[in-house]
C-alpha cells in the first residue's frame, strides 16, 4: 500500500473523492464508516443495512449529522437526489450501493452469502468496483464473480485487513523476492468448540455488542476454515489434513513446528506448499520462507531470522474492515484487486454435521445450530460429493440422517435452487472446474 496516501491526498485535493456503498452496517461497517470519515480522497456515500438505525448510527459515530450531513432514500434515483445536493444516504436498500451513480465501488460487509452474491452482482453488472469483506460467498462463488468482474472491466477483490488478504500481502512480499513458501496461515486465539451454539454464546456476544452467530462461528471454527479455505484459492496451497492440524506454537516455535515430519524436527505436516492455523499466535497471520542459497541462510541468521532451514514471516495484527478502504484506494486509483482466487477453486469449506441431523429438518448456516465447516481440499470434496456451506440457507432441507461429525454431501440435502448462490454455483462448476 506504499504511495496510497499520496494519491488519496491529490484526490482531496482535486475535490474528487472516491465514493464507497457500504452493505452492512453490523460491527464490520460501523467501524468502515468511521474509518473513511477519517481518510482524505474518500467518502463513505451510501451506508445499507436491513435495520435503518443501525446505518444511521454508523453515521453518527463519525460525526455526523441526521438531516444536514445525511438522510434516508429508499429507491436510487432518491439517492442519486440526496448524492448530488451533498448529503450521505442511509437505506435499507442495497440497490443504492451498486446503482447509484456516483458510486465507485460497493463494499459488502455482511457476511451473509445470499446477500454478498447479490451486491457482487449488481456491482458488477453497474460497472462498480466491488470489494468482498464477506468471505462467506467468495469462497464459495468467487471465482465466477473474479471472472465476470474482469469481464466486464472492474476490479473484484478480498478485503485488505481480513487475515486471507494480511497473510497474501506477506505472501507476495516473499514471492516477488523469490523465497520458496512453504506454508501460509493464521493464528487462533481460542481452542476450537465444534459443540458451540449461539446459545452457549449468548452471553459473551451481549457483553462484546456482537453477534451471538458471528461468535459461534469463529468457536465452532467455521470462520477459521472459511479463511484458510481463501488463502488456499488465492495461493494454490492445500490443507495437509482436512480441516488443518491446529497445533499449539509461539512465534518462534513455528519453524520447526511448521516443518516435515520426516525433516526430524518436531515437525507435524506431511508436506509443504499448505495452509495451516495455530492456536497461540492471533490475531497474527504468518509465512514460512526457505532458501537453498548459502548466502541467503546467512544473511537470515545475521538478521536474527532463526537458524533455518525454515523462516517465519509474522504480522501481530489485521485491522479487519478498518483496512477495507485500502483495497477499496487500490481498485479505484490503481484498478488492481487485492485477494483473489487466482489459483482457481482449490480448496472448499465444506458442511459438518454439528449434531446428528434427521430427514426432513432444515438446516440454517455459518454459526448456527445445525452444521459447521471445515477445510478441505476442493479434489477431495469432490470425490465425497461434499456439501460448500455457502450454499447452505434456511430452506436447506435434509433428505437422509447424518450423524454429528460426518460431511454432509448434495446427495445428503435438497438445496433452495431459487437462490442467487445455488445459481451462480452450478453455473461455476460447469464452466470452471
Amino acid at each position: 500500500m506504499v504511495g496510497t496516501n499520496y494519491k488519496l491526498a491529490e484526490l482531496e485535493k482535486r475535490g474528487t473523492p472516491i465514493y464507497v456503498g457500504i452493505v452492512g452496517a453490523g460491527q464490520m461497517g460501523r467501524g468502515m464508516v468511521s474509518q473513511v470519515m477519517s481518510m482524505k480522497g474518500m467518502r463513505p456515500a451510501v451506508v445499507v443495512d436491513v435495520v435503518l438505525d443501525n446505518a444511521k448510527n454508523a453515521y453518527r459515530e463519525a460525526g455526523l449529522t441526521e438531516g444536514k450531513d445525511f438522510a434516508g432514500a429508499e429507491t436510487v434515483e432518491e439517492g442519486n437526489k440526496l448524492l448530488a445536493a451533498g448529503k450521505f444516504v442511509v437505506t435499507a436498500n442495497n440497490e443504492l450501493a451498486t446503482k447509484c451513480g456516483a458510486i465507485h465501488c460497493a463494499v459488502d460487509a455482511t457476511g451473509v452469502p445470499e446477500i454478498g452474491a447479490k451486491v457482487a452482482m449488481d456491482a458488477i453488472n453497474n460497472k462498480k468496483h466491488i470489494v468482498m469483506l464477506n468471505v462467506e460467498t467468495d469462497v464459495c462463488i468467487g471465482h465466477i464473480l473474479y471472472k465476470m468482474a474482469t469481464n466486464a472491466g472492474v476490479i473484484y477483490s478480498g478485503s485488505a485487513g481480513d487475515e486471507p488478504g494480511a497473510v497474501l500481502e506477506l505472501y507476495d512480499f516473499a514471492d516477488a523476492l523469490g523465497f520458496e513458501i512453504r506454508v501460509i496461515g493464521k493464528g487462533k486465539n481460542n481452542v476450537i468448540d465444534y459443540d458451540c451454539t449461539p446459545e452457549t454464546v449468548a452471553e459473551e456476544a451481549k457483553r462484546k455488542g456482537a453477534s451471538a452467530k458471528m461468535i459461534c462461528a469463529f468457536k465452532d471454527g467455521t470462520k477459521t476454515m472459511v479463511e484458510m479455505t481463501a488463502m488456499a484459492n488465492a495461493t494454490g496451497f492445500l490443507p495437509d489434513v482436512m480441516g488443518a492440524h491446529g497445533a499449539a506454537g509461539q512465534v518462534k516455535e513455528l519453524p520447526d513446528l511448521l516443518s516435515l515430519k520426516s525433516e526430524g524436527r518436531g515437525g507435524i505436516l506431511s508436506s509443504y506448499r499448505t495452509v495451516e492455523y495455530i492456536n497461540g499466535v492471533a490475531p497474527g497471520v504468518f509465512i514460512i520462507i526457505a532458501s537453498k542459497l548459502p548466502c541467503i541462510n546467512h544473511e537470515l541468521a545475521y538478521l536474527s531470522m532463526g537458524s533455518g532451514p525454515n523462516y517465519v514471516l509474522y504480522r501481530p495484527y489485521h485491522l479487519t474492515s478498518l483496512e477495507t478502504p485500502l483495497t477499496v484506494a487500490k481498485a479505484c486509483i490503481d484498478h488492481v484487486p487485492g485477494i483473489v482466487p487466482r489459483a482457481g477453486l482449490v480448496a472448499e469449506t465444506g458442511t459438518i454435521a454439528k449434531r446428528d441431523l434427521k430427514a426432513g429438518e432444515k438446516l440454517d448456516g455459518i454459526g448456527g445450530f445445525t452444521i459447521r465447516g471445515t477445510f478441505i481440499s476442493a479434489k477431495d470434496a469432490k470425490e465425497k460429493n461434499v456439501l460448500p456451506m455457502g450454499l447452505v440457507n434456511k430452506n436447506t432441507e435434509m433428505l437422509r440422517d447424518v450423524k454429528k461429525g460426518e460431511l454432509v454431501t448434495y446427495a445428503d440435502v435438497k438445496l433452495d435452487e431459487n437462490t442467487l448462490m445455488v445459481q451462480l454455483r452450478r453455473l461455476q462448476d460447469a464452466l470452471f472446474v
